[in-house]
Order: C-alpha cells, then structure tokens, then sequence
C-alpha cells in the first residue's frame, strides 16, 4: 500500500520504519534537515532500532521502502492511508491541546486526495475526532492510540502489548492487519468508537503520569529521611 505519515518524531517515524518494511511510505516534515537524514538513511532522533533499521537498509541488508519529502500535498495525493502524527503539545494559557498542526494536515489532504483515510495517531482531547469529522465534514478520519516509550519507540511497536483501533470497522481491521502483519509479536487487536480510544489513551497517559509523580514524591520523602532502599531488608 502507499502509506504517507506526517510528522517524523517518535510515533510518526517510528510508524514510518514499521510499515515501510512492507508498504511504500513517504514520511513528511516541515524541517529539511530531518528529511535529508531520512533520506540519507541517518535517523534525525535518538531511538535504538530506528537508528539500527535505517544503517541496515543503508547497507542494504534490510529492505525499507522509505522516502522523506517536504512536499506534504504530493505525499497526500496517491497515498491510500494518511498518518497523522503532528506535534499537538499542551498550551497552559488555552487550557487546552494545540490541534493546529493535526488540522492543516486534514485539510491539505482533503484538498489533493478524495480516497485516503487518515488515522490520528497525536494526543488528542476526548471528542476530538468527532469534532474534526463534523468541522471538515468527512468520515475518513480514524483515531489510533500509540502506547510508546522515547527511544523506544520503534521497538514498542514492533512487539504492542495491543493494538487498537477506533473508526469504521472495515478500514479500521485493514489499518490493524498493517500494524499487526509488521510486528514481530502477535498482540490482540480491539475495535472501539473513535471517542472510546481516545479515551483509553487518555487513561493510559494519566495512569504513567501518576505512577511517576508517586515515585518522584517518594524518592523525595526518602530523601528527606535519609532512607535508602537499598538498606530494606525482607524477613
């Protein structure tokens, strides 16, 4: 299949090098330089087996049917699955997630391309999904939480503990089968509404987010005390 991803930072390069193992990807970004490494096959973050995979197929002892380009229309225009992972980082003076960069990649690809589906991989609100279907007035837009580690990233999507999908069912088991057909583990698939999987990855975030404050908040009281884990001993 011809794939386009937009956005090559951990989940959208991450995706990229996955499904280009057996489908013709075009990544996209808006920085040359990034696209010049991809297309040197040098990767533009630090992520072990994205740095491993891309100096293979340099060598050419693994086959990746991968391309970079700053042309986001041309990438849009013959791809049949459209990946959005553009950044959508948290604006504290809004309250409230910067779409923007999810946004101008839908409309772009309404604009060249009247077949593909795009699949939302950023973090994104609860209801946001629906919102953008009713604001572009389209049902090609799917949401697709990722459950990924910086620097890891690859390696998390080449063995998901699941992989889940929300959106139609008959686009949504072909986009699963393109992640499941290249990872190197068998994960279950989950079908779900579109709001549904947008909460689970909300829920997801919250739970790391809170076992990390637990954490640091006991490394602290430790600390204080003059504790040292180490010293504990189980009778």
């Amino acid at each position: 299949m011809k794939i386009a991803v937009a956005g090559t930072g951990y989940v959208g390069l991450s995706l990229a090098v996955l499904l280009s193992q057996n489908n013709e990807v075009t990544a996209v970004d808006v920085i040359p330089e990034k696209v010049e490494k991809l297309n040197n096959w040098e990767s533009p973050i630090q992520d072990e087996y994205i740095e491993k995979y891309l100096a293979e197929a340099k060598q050419g002892s693994r086959k990746l049917n991968l391309t970079a380009t700053l042309d986001g229309n041309a990438a849009y225009a013959s791809a049949e699955f459209v990946i959005i992972a553009a950044p959508t980082n948290y604006d504290p003076s809004k309250n409230f997630f910067d779409t923007s960069a999810v946004e101008e990649v839908i409309s772009s690809v309404l604009a060249v391309n009247d077949k593909a589906y795009m699949i939302i991989k950023s973090t994104i609100p609860v209801g946001y999904t629906k919102h953008v279907r009713e604001m572009f007035k389209t049902d090609r837009i799917l949401f697709s939480p990722e459950f990924l580690r910086e620097s890891k990233a690859l390696y998390d999507n080449l063995y998901p503990s699941r992989i889940i999908v929300g959106g139609e069912t008959e686009v949504a088991s072909k986009f699963a089968e393109l992640l499941k057909t290249a990872a190197l583990n068998d994960p279950e698939v989950i079908f779900m509404d579109v709001t549904e999987a947008e909460a689970v990855k909300l829920f997801a975030n919250t739970y790391l987010a809170l076992r990390v404050s637990y954490f640091n908040e006991l490394d602290t009281y430790c600390e204080m005390k003059n504790l040292n884990t180490k010293d504990v001993r189980v009778e």
